[in-house]
Protein backbone atom coordinates (compact mmCIF):
# COMPACT_ATOMS: atom_id res chain seq x y z
CA UNK A 1 0.00 0.00 0.00
CA UNK A 2 1.51 3.33 -1.06
CA UNK A 3 1.30 6.09 1.54
CA UNK A 4 2.54 9.61 0.89
CA UNK A 5 4.85 11.18 3.47
CA UNK A 6 4.85 14.68 4.99
CA UNK A 7 1.72 15.79 3.11
CA UNK A 8 0.34 19.32 3.38
CA UNK A 9 -3.26 19.34 4.62
CA UNK A 10 -3.88 23.03 3.96
CA UNK A 11 -5.84 22.36 0.76
CA UNK A 12 -7.59 19.38 2.37
CA UNK A 13 -9.37 21.30 5.14
CA UNK A 14 -11.95 23.96 4.33
CA UNK A 15 -10.58 26.33 6.99
CA UNK A 16 -7.31 26.45 5.06
CA UNK A 17 -5.27 25.88 8.22
CA UNK A 18 -1.63 25.03 7.50
CA UNK A 19 -0.82 21.59 8.90
CA UNK A 20 0.86 18.43 7.66
CA UNK A 21 0.23 14.70 7.84
CA UNK A 22 3.16 12.42 8.61
CA UNK A 23 1.59 9.79 6.31
CA UNK A 24 -1.47 9.88 4.02
CA UNK A 25 -3.13 7.02 2.17
CA UNK A 26 -5.96 7.49 -0.32
CA UNK A 27 -8.92 5.13 0.09
CA UNK A 28 -10.83 4.52 -3.15
CA UNK A 29 -11.99 0.96 -2.39
CA UNK A 30 -12.43 -1.16 0.71
CA UNK A 31 -9.43 -3.18 -0.47
CA UNK A 32 -7.27 -0.09 0.17
CA UNK A 33 -8.14 -0.23 3.88
CA UNK A 34 -7.30 -3.92 4.03
CA UNK A 35 -3.98 -3.17 2.33
CA UNK A 36 -3.21 -0.64 5.07
CA UNK A 37 -4.01 -3.20 7.76
CA UNK A 38 -1.84 -5.80 6.01
CA UNK A 39 1.14 -3.47 5.93
CA UNK A 40 3.25 -4.00 9.05
CA UNK A 41 4.35 -0.36 9.18
CA UNK A 42 0.97 1.28 8.47
CA UNK A 43 -1.19 -1.08 10.53
CA UNK A 44 0.27 0.13 13.84
CA UNK A 45 -0.13 3.83 13.03
CA UNK A 46 -2.85 5.90 14.71
CA UNK A 47 -5.44 6.54 12.02
CA UNK A 48 -7.44 9.68 11.22
CA UNK A 49 -10.25 9.49 8.65
CA UNK A 50 -10.48 12.57 6.45
CA UNK A 51 -13.39 13.28 4.09
CA UNK A 52 -13.87 16.75 2.65
CA UNK A 53 -12.19 18.42 5.63
CA UNK A 54 -15.15 20.77 6.03
CA UNK A 55 -15.87 20.07 9.69
CA UNK A 56 -12.45 19.99 11.34
CA UNK A 57 -10.09 22.41 13.05
CA UNK A 58 -6.46 21.32 12.85
CA UNK A 59 -4.52 22.56 15.87
CA UNK A 60 -1.25 20.97 14.77
CA UNK A 61 0.30 18.39 12.48
CA UNK A 62 -1.30 14.94 12.32
CA UNK A 63 1.36 12.49 13.46
CA UNK A 64 -0.34 9.24 12.51
CA UNK A 65 -1.80 8.00 9.23
CA UNK A 66 -4.47 10.07 7.49
CA UNK A 67 -6.94 7.97 5.50
CA UNK A 68 -8.26 10.28 2.77
CA UNK A 69 -11.65 8.90 1.70
CA UNK A 70 -12.13 9.08 -2.09
CA UNK A 71 -14.75 6.35 -2.69
CA UNK A 72 -16.91 7.37 -5.69
CA UNK A 73 -20.17 6.27 -7.29
CA UNK A 74 -23.87 7.22 -7.34
CA UNK A 75 -26.74 4.90 -8.18
CA UNK A 76 -30.35 3.94 -7.59
CA UNK A 77 -30.29 0.60 -5.76
CA UNK A 78 -33.93 -0.25 -4.98
CA UNK A 79 -37.57 0.74 -5.41
CA UNK A 80 -39.98 0.13 -2.54
CA UNK A 81 -43.65 1.00 -2.27
CA UNK A 82 -42.92 4.31 -0.57
CA UNK A 83 -39.28 5.12 -1.34
CA UNK A 84 -36.52 5.15 -3.91
CA UNK A 85 -33.27 3.99 -2.32
CA UNK A 86 -30.18 5.74 -3.67
CA UNK A 87 -26.53 5.13 -2.76
CA UNK A 88 -23.41 7.25 -2.99
CA UNK A 89 -19.74 6.61 -2.31
CA UNK A 90 -18.40 8.27 0.83
CA UNK A 91 -15.98 10.40 -1.17
CA UNK A 92 -18.69 12.01 -3.30
CA UNK A 93 -19.21 15.75 -2.81
CA UNK A 94 -22.41 16.16 -0.79
CA UNK A 95 -23.90 19.10 -2.72
CA UNK A 96 -23.12 17.47 -6.07
CA UNK A 97 -24.93 14.35 -4.86
CA UNK A 98 -28.00 16.38 -3.80
CA UNK A 99 -28.00 18.03 -7.23
CA UNK A 100 -27.76 14.64 -8.93
CA UNK A 101 -30.80 13.30 -7.05
CA UNK A 102 -32.91 16.21 -8.28
CA UNK A 103 -31.58 15.85 -11.82
CA UNK A 104 -32.72 12.22 -11.61
CA UNK A 105 -36.21 13.36 -10.55
CA UNK A 106 -35.75 12.14 -6.98
CA UNK A 107 -36.63 14.89 -4.46
CA UNK A 108 -36.10 14.71 -0.73
CA UNK A 109 -32.65 16.14 0.00
CA UNK A 110 -33.16 19.68 -1.33
CA UNK A 111 -33.24 21.29 2.15
CA UNK A 112 -29.68 20.03 2.67
CA UNK A 113 -28.30 21.65 -0.50
CA UNK A 114 -24.95 23.45 -0.41
CA UNK A 115 -23.84 21.94 2.90
CA UNK A 116 -20.08 21.52 2.44
CA UNK A 117 -18.35 18.18 2.80
CA UNK A 118 -18.66 14.64 1.53
CA UNK A 119 -21.40 12.01 1.60
CA UNK A 120 -19.42 9.90 4.06
CA UNK A 121 -19.30 12.71 6.60
CA UNK A 122 -23.06 13.34 6.45
CA UNK A 123 -24.13 10.57 8.87
CA UNK A 124 -21.21 11.24 11.21
CA UNK A 125 -22.50 14.75 11.82
CA UNK A 126 -26.18 13.96 11.15
CA UNK A 127 -26.16 17.11 9.04
CA UNK A 128 -29.27 19.23 9.03
CA UNK A 129 -30.71 22.49 7.73
CA UNK A 130 -34.06 24.20 7.23
CA UNK A 131 -36.13 21.68 9.17
CA UNK A 132 -34.57 18.50 7.76
CA UNK A 133 -31.90 16.23 9.21
CA UNK A 134 -30.00 13.46 7.48
CA UNK A 135 -31.64 10.87 9.74
CA UNK A 136 -35.01 11.79 8.15
CA UNK A 137 -33.79 10.39 4.82
CA UNK A 138 -31.22 7.84 5.96
CA UNK A 139 -31.55 4.18 4.96
CA UNK A 140 -28.22 2.53 5.76
CA UNK A 141 -24.47 2.58 5.28
CA UNK A 142 -21.53 0.28 4.69
CA UNK A 143 -18.36 0.77 6.71
CA UNK A 144 -15.14 -1.07 7.34
CA UNK A 145 -13.60 -1.82 10.72
CA UNK A 146 -10.18 -0.17 10.97
CA UNK A 147 -9.03 -2.80 13.45
CA UNK A 148 -10.14 -5.99 11.71
CA UNK A 149 -10.80 -4.99 8.09
CA UNK A 150 -14.31 -6.48 8.30
CA UNK A 151 -17.13 -4.87 6.33
CA UNK A 152 -20.34 -4.11 8.24
CA UNK A 153 -23.70 -2.42 7.63
CA UNK A 154 -25.65 -0.11 9.95
CA UNK A 155 -29.26 1.05 9.90
CA UNK A 156 -30.56 4.30 11.43
CA UNK A 157 -31.11 2.88 14.91
CA UNK A 158 -27.57 1.50 15.03
CA UNK A 159 -26.14 4.89 14.04
CA UNK A 160 -27.50 6.47 17.23
CA UNK A 161 -28.41 9.75 15.55
CA UNK A 162 -28.87 12.87 17.68
CA UNK A 163 -28.63 16.58 17.04
CA UNK A 164 -25.36 16.86 15.05
CA UNK A 165 -24.39 13.58 16.61
CA UNK A 166 -23.99 9.87 15.88
CA UNK A 167 -22.21 6.74 17.10
CA UNK A 168 -19.26 7.75 14.89
CA UNK A 169 -18.49 10.70 17.18
CA UNK A 170 -18.14 8.60 20.34
CA UNK A 171 -15.43 6.16 21.32
CA UNK A 172 -16.27 2.94 23.16
CA UNK A 173 -15.51 3.57 26.83
CA UNK A 174 -15.73 -0.11 27.76
CA UNK A 175 -15.70 -3.48 26.05
CA UNK A 176 -19.12 -4.07 24.53
CA UNK A 177 -19.87 -0.37 24.04
CA UNK A 178 -20.89 0.57 20.51
CA UNK A 179 -18.83 3.71 19.99
CA UNK A 180 -17.19 3.87 16.57
CA UNK A 181 -15.04 7.01 16.74
CA UNK A 182 -11.61 6.11 15.40
CA UNK A 183 -12.75 2.58 14.58
CA UNK A 184 -14.85 2.82 11.41
CA UNK A 185 -14.37 4.22 7.93
CA UNK A 186 -17.62 4.78 6.04
CA UNK A 187 -17.54 3.54 2.44
CA UNK A 188 -21.08 4.04 1.10
CA UNK A 189 -24.31 5.65 2.32
CA UNK A 190 -27.90 4.92 1.24
CA UNK A 191 -30.87 7.26 1.41
CA UNK A 192 -34.63 6.63 1.27
CA UNK A 193 -36.21 9.36 -0.86
CA UNK A 194 -40.01 9.61 -0.53
CA UNK A 195 -42.19 8.95 -3.56
CA UNK A 196 -45.03 10.95 -1.97
CA UNK A 197 -42.84 14.02 -1.62
CA UNK A 198 -43.92 17.06 0.38
CA UNK A 199 -41.85 20.23 0.82
CA UNK A 200 -40.37 20.73 4.29
CA UNK A 201 -41.35 24.28 5.18
CA UNK A 202 -41.59 26.40 8.31
CA UNK A 203 -38.37 28.39 8.36
CA UNK A 204 -38.71 32.18 8.12
CA UNK A 205 -36.31 32.49 5.17
CA UNK A 206 -38.36 29.97 3.18
CA UNK A 207 -41.66 31.63 4.10
CA UNK A 208 -40.28 34.98 2.92
CA UNK A 209 -39.33 33.47 -0.43
CA UNK A 210 -42.80 31.96 -0.80
CA UNK A 211 -44.41 35.35 -0.14
CA UNK A 212 -42.02 37.22 -2.44
CA UNK A 213 -42.65 34.85 -5.34
CA UNK A 214 -46.32 34.18 -4.63
CA UNK A 215 -45.77 30.44 -4.33
CA UNK A 216 -47.84 28.48 -1.79
CA UNK A 217 -46.49 25.04 -2.68
CA UNK A 218 -42.92 25.16 -3.98
CA UNK A 219 -41.46 22.35 -6.05
CA UNK A 220 -38.35 20.50 -4.95
CA UNK A 221 -36.30 22.42 -7.50
CA UNK A 222 -37.65 25.74 -6.21
CA UNK A 223 -36.77 24.72 -2.65
CA UNK A 224 -33.28 23.76 -3.81
CA UNK A 225 -32.78 27.07 -5.64
CA UNK A 226 -34.04 29.10 -2.70
CA UNK A 227 -31.88 27.30 -0.14
CA UNK A 228 -28.78 27.61 -2.32
CA UNK A 229 -29.45 31.37 -2.69
CA UNK A 230 -30.12 31.82 1.05
CA UNK A 231 -26.96 29.97 2.05
CA UNK A 232 -24.85 31.84 -0.50
CA UNK A 233 -26.15 35.17 0.84
CA UNK A 234 -25.41 34.26 4.46
CA UNK A 235 -22.38 32.00 4.41
CA UNK A 236 -18.91 32.45 2.92
CA UNK A 237 -17.70 30.12 0.18
CA UNK A 238 -14.84 28.06 1.69
CA UNK A 239 -13.04 28.30 -1.66
CA UNK A 240 -12.90 32.09 -1.16
CA UNK A 241 -12.80 32.52 2.64
CA UNK A 242 -11.67 29.53 4.68
CA UNK A 243 -14.25 28.33 7.21
CA UNK A 244 -15.86 25.22 8.69
CA UNK A 245 -19.47 26.31 8.22
CA UNK A 246 -21.61 26.79 11.32
CA UNK A 247 -19.13 26.65 14.18
CA UNK A 248 -21.54 26.15 17.08
CA UNK A 249 -24.60 23.98 17.57
CA UNK A 250 -27.91 25.73 18.16
CA UNK A 251 -28.56 25.12 21.88
CA UNK A 252 -31.85 23.77 23.18
CA UNK A 253 -33.44 24.97 26.42
CA UNK A 254 -36.61 24.38 28.39
CA UNK A 255 -39.62 26.65 27.73
CA UNK A 256 -39.01 28.22 31.14
CA UNK A 257 -35.41 29.02 30.29
CA UNK A 258 -36.52 30.50 26.98
CA UNK A 259 -39.10 32.72 28.67
CA UNK A 260 -36.41 33.95 31.06
CA UNK A 261 -34.17 34.91 28.12
CA UNK A 262 -37.09 36.52 26.26
CA UNK A 263 -37.78 38.57 29.37
CA UNK A 264 -34.30 40.06 29.08
CA UNK A 265 -33.93 39.97 25.28
CA UNK A 266 -37.37 39.95 23.57
CA UNK A 267 -35.85 39.62 20.10
CA UNK A 268 -34.04 36.32 20.71
CA UNK A 269 -34.54 33.99 17.73
CA UNK A 270 -36.06 30.71 18.92
CA UNK A 271 -37.91 27.70 17.51
CA UNK A 272 -40.27 25.40 19.45
CA UNK A 273 -39.31 21.74 19.02
CA UNK A 274 -41.63 18.69 18.79
CA UNK A 275 -40.38 17.35 22.13
CA UNK A 276 -41.40 20.53 23.95
CA UNK A 277 -37.93 22.04 24.16
CA UNK A 278 -36.95 25.29 22.44
CA UNK A 279 -34.03 25.69 20.05
CA UNK A 280 -32.18 29.01 20.20
CA UNK A 281 -30.27 30.48 17.27
CA UNK A 282 -26.61 30.37 18.29
CA UNK A 283 -25.75 32.99 15.68
CA UNK A 284 -28.18 35.45 17.26
CA UNK A 285 -26.73 34.84 20.74
CA UNK A 286 -23.19 35.46 19.45
CA UNK A 287 -24.24 38.56 17.51
CA UNK A 288 -26.05 39.92 20.58
CA UNK A 289 -22.76 39.69 22.46
CA UNK A 290 -21.12 41.92 19.85
CA UNK A 291 -18.82 39.37 18.21
CA UNK A 292 -19.64 39.90 14.55
CA UNK A 293 -16.48 41.00 12.71
CA UNK A 294 -14.20 40.59 15.75
CA UNK A 295 -10.95 38.62 15.45
CA UNK A 296 -8.13 36.90 17.30
CA UNK A 297 -4.99 36.98 15.18
CA UNK A 298 -6.09 35.76 11.75
CA UNK A 299 -9.21 33.99 13.02
CA UNK A 300 -12.36 36.10 12.76
CA UNK A 301 -16.12 36.05 13.17
CA UNK A 302 -17.74 36.42 9.76
CA UNK A 303 -19.17 39.92 9.42
CA UNK A 304 -22.39 38.68 7.76
CA UNK A 305 -23.16 35.68 9.99
CA UNK A 306 -21.89 35.47 13.56
CA UNK A 307 -22.28 31.69 13.64
CA UNK A 308 -19.36 31.28 11.22
CA UNK A 309 -15.69 31.65 12.14
CA UNK A 310 -13.37 32.34 9.22
CA UNK A 311 -9.73 32.32 8.19
CA UNK A 312 -9.07 36.03 7.96
CA UNK A 313 -5.48 35.65 6.77
CA UNK A 314 -6.11 33.79 3.52
CA UNK A 315 -3.80 31.15 2.11
CA UNK A 316 -0.60 33.15 2.60
CA UNK A 317 -1.13 34.01 6.26
CA UNK A 318 -3.68 31.45 7.43
CA UNK A 319 -5.23 31.42 10.86
CA UNK A 320 -3.82 28.77 13.14
CA UNK A 321 -5.97 26.20 14.86
CA UNK A 322 -4.91 27.78 18.15
CA UNK A 323 -6.24 31.17 17.07
CA UNK A 324 -9.54 29.63 15.97
CA UNK A 325 -10.04 27.83 19.26
CA UNK A 326 -8.98 30.87 21.34
CA UNK A 327 -11.65 32.89 19.54
CA UNK A 328 -14.19 30.10 19.97
CA UNK A 329 -13.55 29.84 23.71
CA UNK A 330 -13.86 33.61 24.13
CA UNK A 331 -17.24 33.52 22.37
CA UNK A 332 -18.40 30.64 24.58
CA UNK A 333 -17.46 32.56 27.71
CA UNK A 334 -19.20 35.72 26.52
CA UNK A 335 -22.46 33.92 25.65
CA UNK A 336 -22.45 32.01 28.94
CA UNK A 337 -21.89 35.17 30.99
CA UNK A 338 -24.78 36.98 29.30
CA UNK A 339 -27.31 34.22 28.69
CA UNK A 340 -26.24 31.29 30.88
CA UNK A 341 -26.01 29.15 27.74
CA UNK A 342 -23.01 26.94 26.99
CA UNK A 343 -22.36 26.78 23.25
CA UNK A 344 -20.96 23.52 21.88
CA UNK A 345 -18.67 23.57 18.83
CA UNK A 346 -19.73 21.56 15.77
CA UNK A 347 -16.31 20.87 14.18
CA UNK A 348 -13.98 18.11 15.29
CA UNK A 349 -10.86 19.58 16.88
CA UNK A 350 -7.74 17.62 15.93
Amino acid sequence: MFAERNVSLQALNSFGIAARAARLARVRHEADVRAVLADADLAVQDKFVLGGGSNIVLTGDVKGLVLKVEVRGRRVVQQTERHTIVEAGAGENWHDFVTWTLDEGLPGLENLALIPGTVGASPVQNIGAYGLELQDRFHGLDAIDLHTGELFTLDAAQCGFGYRDSVFKHAAAHDGDFGLAGRALILRVRFALPKAWQPVLGYLDIERRMQEEGVSRPSARQMYDWIVAIRQAKLPDPAVIGNAGSFFKNPTVTPEQCQDIIGRDPHVVHYPMPDGSVKLAAGWLIDACGWKGKRVGNAAVYDRQALVLVNGGGAEHPATGGEVMTLARAIQTSVYERFGIRLEPEPVVV
